[in-house]
């Protein structure tokens, strides 16, 4: 569906996301956002490779992955501030969630079946805690580029969300569906749906962008307070700041306990 043409984007999406567990919003960024997105995306590689090393990241057993994107780049907080994705999130894991992550994929490709085997290409739930269908976790990954069924598109497992029971590998290999999408779309998923990355053959990278927001009081993946800078965080919107878990910090002294209620780190009415 899109976001243009479709007044009725969102009840589509958060129905589907009932039922099937995912959905493909399209024209939500436009072209200008995508090239931009593009070039930060492999500034952001340099930087990583050149700071971390290629030999540490291969030893992480990842393909592609670019992780704590705004500490190199602060282009990236504005996919924070996209009023589909607050308008989502709002809808399904509360108006109070937080980022458990951000991570960018550069999905290289390779020839044939030779592409490693490694965690993101294996069928898995991004959030393995079903808890009676309760949503806790939901998941807005961005085509950066367009997906394709031989660059290595999503593949998802509709109506596998919210299970208590694995589902047998073979099912998954046989009934998953590439989420095929233009460039620009948002796949927005269940994050207990069984998905996989699937295999880039094409010739050229993938790009991609993936967000996981979860209620507040779950654990993110990546203390992205302590990652970033006090000025850096408070240089954002405040729904960013809230985003990034910097109104709920835990106090680590009485100090910090007892401050005033305009300045405590746990704020009132986080969920």
């Amino acid at each position: 569906m899109s976001i243009n043409s479709n007044k009725h984007w969102l009840k589509q999406t958060l129905e589907a996301l009932k039922c099937v567990g995912y959905a493909i919003v399209e024209d939500v960024l436009d072209d200008y956002f995508l090239e931009a997105t593009r070039t930060a995306l492999y500034k952001v590689q340099e930087q990583i490779v050149s700071g971390i090393g290629a030999e540490c990241l291969n030893q992480a057993g990842e393909l592609g992955v670019l992780r704590f994107m705004t500490r190199y780049d602060s282009y990236f907080f504005r996919f924070l501030e996209v009023p589909a994705v607050l308008q989502i999130i709002d809808q399904t894991v509360s108006n109070t969630a937080i980022l458990h992550l951000q991570n960018g994929f550069i999905l290289p490709s390779f020839p044939g079946d030779r592409s490693p085997k490694v965690f993101q290409n294996q069928f898995h739930q991004d959030f393995r805690r079903v808890l009676n269908g309760y949503v806790a976790s939901i998941n807005i990954f961005f085509a950066i580029d367009e997906f394709t069924d031989n660059n290595g598109a999503t593949l998802v497992v509709p109506g596998s969300h919210q299970k208590l029971e694995s589902l047998d590998p073979e099912y998954m290999q046989e009934n998953a569906i590439a989420a095929v999408c233009p460039a620009g779309s948002m796949l927005v998923f269940d994050s207990t749906l069984w998905h996989a990355a699937g295999v880039n053959t094409s010739g050229q990278d993938r790009l991609a962008i993936n967000h996981q927001f979860t209620r507040s009081y779950f654990k993110q993946q990546v203390d992205y307070v302590r990652s970033l800078s006090s000025e850096v965080i408070m240089a954002q919107a405040p729904r960013t700041q809230q985003l990034l878990g910097y109104y709920t910090r835990l106090p680590c002294n009485p100090d910090e306990y007892y401050r005033p209620e305009s300045e405590r780190l746990y704020r009132s009415g986080q969920g």
